[in-house]
């Protein structure tokens, strides 16, 4: 099974950059999607990002023209490279998969997150 491990959060003051990281592991027939989520404290989690297998590319209004969302296959990693933060973009950061199991039964696969803390 796809297991996917999140780094990169941190600290950072407004007007900043970071660049998350989010490593897959494990069998899968296909991972058909990525993406990238957010949950600040007291809200719903939003969508952030997403990258399909044929590299289409979706943003959320709130952050499109400062983050962008990429992946590397040959080291089964996608990343979201955040600039211009703001203290609104503070919230845990989940990476999450769509993935069509060896079985073909399809599965979302999340993340244990990553706090980004952006300062004014």
């Amino acid at each position: 099974q796809v297991q996917l491990v999140e780094s990169g959060g941190g600290l950072v003051q407004a007007g900043g950059s970071l660049r998350l990281s989010c490593a897959s592991s494990g069998i899968a027939r296909r991972i058909n999607a990525m993406a990238w989520y957010r949950q600040a404290d007291g809200k719903q989690r939003e969508l952030v990002a997403t990258i399909t297998s044929g590299g289409n590319i979706n943003y959320a209004d709130s952050v499109k023209g400062r983050f962008t969302i990429s992946g590397d296959n040959a080291k089964h990693t996608v990343y979201l490279q955040m600039n211009s933060l703001k203290p609104e973009d503070t919230a845990v950061y989940y990476c999450n998969a769509g993935v069509t199991q060896l079985d073909l039964r399809d599965l979302e696969v999340w993340g244990q997150g990553t706090l980004v803390t952006v300062s004014s």
